[in-house]
């Protein structure tokens, strides 16, 4: 039986620039390297979906965690609201 590589964060984004660069093909990269050529292609696809992140400035992340947070404000405002009629229907009687 054999034990699954792990591969560093590292070495797969080395792996994935190297792809990106396009000065060599896929089999070549994964035979230097010494890995499958979907593995290869695999890590170069995360590679280009996660670059925009890596431009993000975080005020996408902010306004969304701005958002979260009114909309929990908002569910505590309408408990209160409740809670407080039924602590004044219950003084009336």
């Amino acid at each position: 039986m054999t034990t699954r590589r792990r591969f560093s964060p590292d070495f797969k984004a080395k792996v994935a620039l190297e792809a990106l660069r396009g000065d060599r093909t896929i089999p070549e990269i994964a035979s230097r390297h010494k890995v499958h050529p979907n593995q290869v292609s695999a890590w170069k696809r995360q590679a280009m979906d996660g670059l925009g992140s890596v431009f993000s400035n975080g005020a996408d992340k902010a306004h969304a965690d701005h958002e979260g947070e009114i909309h929990d404000l908002h569910a505590k405002i309408g408990q209160l609201t409740v809670e407080r009629d039924f602590l004044a229907k219950g003084l009336k009687r």
